[in-house]
């Protein structure tokens, strides 16, 4: 067994297909069949139960497949280790995070690339839930995402912000309904049509928190998965949306409304797994802040 046999078996499970796995490794079809062939050979089992319309891991490739990856990501960090004694740091960082949390980032990332440009940065959005799924996984280096203290177990963090968030309102639906201009209640929001973010997004999380905390129940009237959709809705006054402030401030054209109380807030920090971190990532770490 040799890292490109791991190497091909973690890209077709990834890609979910042979033909789709050659395409992402720059080669033929019967290489990749051939060589994962040689590997079930040499296992004595199959690791892909192949039909004519899927490809799927069997149980021996499920277990294979995690360990393949940290047996690849070894490698790969031994590479950076010798680079890094040789004052030359190249390698790659996975960082995860979400929609609308980026302050700072791109400042992070320009510096490092900068101070290493052999370094290459992989960008991965997605949903809290599945950021952190990664990280335990160790497909993501390390994330600037928003986790409430559960979240947090068996994660090295660092706290980076603490925002509240706000209501965001169209004029018109604020002149129809006559809301206060200063501050809204939790029961009085419940009571509006609501654009909410799908369960596994950290502003979900946050507002599921708030409505419970406050002893409110509410319904959605629109789920949107992307920031700019809420705010079109909003916008055409269709309902009204709960994001953090620092989101809010992208739409000035659209009102923002604080909480009286229960006000739904993140924490936004910079999170890892546990150990010491390989060279790249230290080197991105020292500049986010």
């Amino acid at each position: 067994m040799d890292l490109r046999q791991m190497e091909v078996v973690v890209a077709v499970a990834d890609a979910g297909g042979f033909t789709a796995a050659a395409r992402r490794l720059h080669v033929v079809q019967s290489a990749v069949s051939g060589t994962v062939r040689a590997l079930e050979r040499e296992l004595g089992t199959p690791l892909f139960d192949r039909t004519t319309h899927r490809v799927a891991l069997t149980p021996a490739g499920e277990a294979f497949v995690p360990a393949a990856r940290a047996a690849l990501r070894a490698a790969e960090l031994a590479r950076e280790a010798v680079d890094a004694v040789q004052g030359q740091l190249h390698g790659r960082v996975t960082v995860g995070t979400m929609q609308g949390v980026w302050a700072g980032l791109h400042h992070a990332l320009a510096a490092l690339r900068a101070e290493h440009p052999g370094v290459v940065v992989r960008l991965r959005q997605a949903a809290v839930a599945d950021i952190r799924q990664a990280l335990r996984e160790g497909t993501v280096d390390l994330a600037v995402v928003a986790l409430d203290r559960q979240q947090q177990r068996g994660l090295t963090t660092r706290l980076l912000s603490r925002e509240d968030m706000v209501l965001l309102a169209s004029p018109r639906r604020v002149l129809a309904s006559g809301m206060p201009k200063a501050e809204v209640r939790l029961a009085d929001v419940a009571r509006l049509p609501l654009v909410e973010f799908t369960p596994g997004w950290a502003i979900r999380y946050a507002v599921d928190r708030a409505f419970r905390a406050a002893g409110v129940e509410r319904s959605a009237t629109f789920e949107v998965n992307d920031i700019v959709a809420a705010a079109e809705l909003v916008r055409n006054d269709l309902g009204v949306c709960i994001v953090p402030t620092s989101i809010g401030d992208r739409f000035p054209d659209l009102l923002q409304y604080r909480f009286d109380r229960h006000a739904p807030h993140w924490k936004v920090m910079v999170v890892r797994p546990p150990g010491e971190p390989p060279p790249a990532v230290t080197a991105l770490l020292r500049h986010i802040t």
